[in-house]
């Protein structure tokens, strides 16, 4: 009996002592529909591990950085600073905020290794732990920066990686995270993946026929998730869907279809760090996290 009492305690304690960001979560983009809630509801909802804000969708090349954040605020009149709120309260609860930069719509390039630099700078001291006079999103420091680079340059994005995590030297820890598209090697994001420092990569798994699922085909997605999760050097990957089946232009999964045949065979990945979704506006319309979370 004592026997029996001691193994119990021993699990207990060895519960305690793993920590708990291993678990598998799910990450969502956030900010490019007003009608998706504020980002104090979207963590509050208890099913996102991470959220990136989406976009900063102007930079580079001596451009002024602009962010987007659709219908939720207005960033030329300072009307974003509030966001801060949000971005705390999802700390609190354990959840990373990450800025995402890029998008599929936007002005966004890196001209040069010292365009990278400024960048860097610019994001460290307007949304990190720097300081500046115009954060955008005001004071509250974000977890880390997310790559969404579908255009521009394909060069020095591995630069601005360096330049950013060493600013994890000043304390704080930036995460780094990006999400390429499922071909692999990913065109923009190939050499940045490379530096071995990106903490998370949920890798968009859609708009992209030769390597998503497709009507009972779940060989092309297999196939690609197992060749990103060998292939690069990065902390845990993603699987990047669509929410809904508007959200994308192909690669919906119907929740059954992902939690009976596709999750299971992910799982098998010691990278394998959970789902991404696009985005919280299409999860609402179509509670698609709500019918996955106790499977991811």
């Amino acid at each position: 009996m004592a026997t029996r009492i001691q193994a119990i305690l021993l699990l207990q304690v060895i519960l305690l002592i793993i920590p708990s960001s291993h678990a598998a979560g799910i990450a969502v983009y956030w900010g490019q529909n007003g009608n998706e809630g504020t980002l104090t509801q979207t963590c509050s909802t208890g099913k996102y591990s991470y959220v990136n804000i989406a976009f900063l969708n102007k930079f580079g090349n001596g451009q002024t950085p602009e962010i987007n954040l659709a219908g939720h605020c207005n960033p030329a009149a300072g009307g974003c600073t509030t966001v801060s709120n949000g971005i705390r309260s999802c700390q609190s609860q354990g959840i990373k905020v990450m800025l995402s930069l890029g998008g599929g719509v936007g002005s966004y390039t890196l001209a040069s290794k010292s365009d990278a630099k400024n960048v860097a700078d610019y994001l460290w001291n307007n949304f990190l732990g720097g300081k500046s006079s115009s954060r955008p999103l005001g004071d509250a420091v974000l977890d880390g920066i997310d790559f969404d680079i579908e255009q521009g340059s394909i060069l020095y994005w591995d630069d601005l990686a360096r330049y950013l995590s060493a600013y994890s030297k000043q304390g704080k820890k930036v995460y780094l995270t990006a999400a390429p598209q499922c071909p692999f090697p990913d065109r923009n994001l190939g050499t940045a993946l490379n530096t071995g420092l990106f903490d998370y990569v949920w890798v968009q798994f859609y708009n992209n026929p030769p390597c998503q699922y497709s009507s009972g085909n779940i060989n092309n997605i297999i196939n690609s998730w197992n060749r990103w999760t060998t292939s690069i050097n990065a902390g845990k990957i993603f699987l990047g869907l669509p929410a809904a089946p508007e959200a994308a232009g192909s690669g919906y999964i119907p929740p059954n279809v992902l939690t009976s045949r596709i999750l299971p065979e992910i799982k098998k990945s010691p990278k394998y760090g959970g789902i991404m979704l696009w985005s919280k506006f299409f999860d609402d319309k179509n509670g698609y996290s709500s019918s996955i979370l106790k499977s991811v």
